[in-house]
């Protein structure tokens, strides 16, 4: 498989109030050809530098960009063989969806009839044919982030990056663009480097996921490696829901100095076989489950229940037996960031 983007060694600092801010410290990355790459993180955490830095709209202070083996560490925008797909979209509101779609190729000097039959091709393929004579103002949320993908699609980058492209749509808009989203990716076997905050998203859509926090990496692995094993209590907490135990109560779990249990990985059963127990502090009902709140000799433990199995939930103060497999225990490699 071909590499798509390697970053080596990347910094980025800014100067603010005349004290030196790093971004991005020292970030080592290599994303394959053809891979929907997610890097995800807080805000402040360095992600959105580091894709503009791949984009050009952004320089490093150190190290190099490389994007499909070329060296593009201080080309401009316009000379990498990338786009990009902001929140924001950036529609033109004077131009009709089709001149918005064929921007790019009007810019290449490419003739009218054929830049429209090509934005025209891509309103299909991103299911919008029809809409070419409307205006950005006639569309809805969902049909604006469509139209900015076949803008940033129309002029086959070899890397498309995706700065939380939904981030302001609700929450059915962008689970259904999520699904879109993966399944364009995979017919045209392109490069997605996207970024967001929101670990469903990262979870649900990504082949890779890398976890930035305060400019540096974290964590690259797959979604199930990131979420089933993570490095640092930072991953285990940012990246689902978890409880992290340190010290003695680490040790007495499993023997480690910082371990994480994952809160559907904990059962409620009988006292007999029990490995802790404790009063209950409240229940709160999702639909899809339930979480109890339970105090383990003054720890809160979240307990994450199947409704169906346990339809009434128990009351607070009730006393409730946890029970777990030594295999749901997971030993963490490091308890700050």
């Amino acid at each position: 498989m071909t590499v798509a983007v390697t970053l080596e060694a990347v910094s980025c600092v800014f100067t603010s109030g005349g004290l030196a801010v790093k971004a991005v410290d020292r970030v080592d990355l290599t994303i394959e050809g053809g891979e929907f790459f997610t890097l995800l993180g807080p805000s402040g955490s360095g992600k959105t530098t580091c894709l503009r830095m791949i984009g050009g709209f952004v320089l490093p202070t150190a190290g190099r960009i490389l994007i499909g083996g070329e060296d593009m560490t201080l080309l401009p925008p316009y000379a990498r063989p990338v786009n990009t797909v902001f929140q924001d979209y950036a529609l033109f509101p004077h131009m009709n969806i089709r001149d918005n779609v064929a921007y790019g190729l009007m810019v290449q000097g490419v003739g009218k009839a054929e830049r429209h039959h090509r934005a025209d091709e891509m309103l299909e393929l991103v299911r919008l044919s029809g809409v070419g004579e409307r205006r950005p103002g006639q569309l809805s949320g969902g049909q604006r982030q469509r139209v900015a993908l076949a803008r940033a699609l129309i002029n086959r980058p070899q890397v498309l990056l995706l700065d939380e492209p939904l981030g302001a749509l609700d929450l059915k808009l962008r689970e259904q663009m999520q699904t879109e989203l993966k399944a364009l990716q995979r017919q045209l076997g392109i490069t997605f480097l996207f970024i967001t905050h929101d670990q469903h998203e990262a979870l649900s859509m990504s082949d890779r996921i890398g976890v930035f926090n305060n400019g540096r990496l974290e964590q690259v692995g797959t979604p199930q490696a990131v979420y089933n094993t993570p490095f640092t209590r930072f991953v285990a907490d940012f990246v689902g829901s978890a409880n992290v135990f340190d010290g003695e109560r680490a040790r007495q779990i499993a023997g480690a100095d910082s371990v994480m249990l994952r809160p559907e990985r904990i059962r409620l059963g009988a006292p007999q076989g029990a490995r802790a127990s404790g009063a209950v502090l409240d229940a709160q009902y999702f639909g899809s489950f339930s979480r109890v709140r339970v105090d383990w000799a003054g720890t809160s433990v979240a307990v994450d229940l199947n409704p169906q199995l346990l339809p009434e939930l128990p009351c607070a103060g009730q006393t409730v037996h946890l029970h777990w497999d030594a295999d749901a225990v997971h030993a963490l490699r490091g308890v700050a960031a």
